[in-house]
């Protein structure tokens, strides 16, 4: 049971790690900025041609959620690939060793 905390608190970490760096930051807010502002527009159009007021919660949320399902993509996407050069790094490591002996 421990060993599924320790590999489930490494591979959360592994994926906090990724979230902050590699550039999905920067790319993440490019998309948020991009899909946010047309949600906007959709969403708020009353309160963008000035006939109603603007619900700045909403305006918040809207730029939020582009920027955490790209966030999310990018680290899954990262932890995928990772994992499949491990399983690639391994079969090769193992077929050199295998064939040495």
């Amino acid at each position: 049971m421990s060993r599924m905390f320790y590999h489930l608190a490494r591979r959360s970490r592994e994926a906090g790690g990724l979230a902050v760096s590699h550039g999905t930051p920067r790319r993440a807010a490019k998309l948020a900025m991009v899909v946010g502002t047309l949600l906007v527009v959709i969403n708020q159009w009353e309160a963008v041609t000035g006939t109603a007021s603007m619900d700045w919660l909403k305006v918040v949320l809207t730029y939020c959620v582009p920027y955490l399902v790209s966030t999310y993509t990018s680290v899954s996407k990262d932890l995928h690939s990772r994992s499949q050069t491990v399983a690639a790094e391994l079969e090769v490591y193992g077929k050199v060793r295998n064939s040495e002996v």
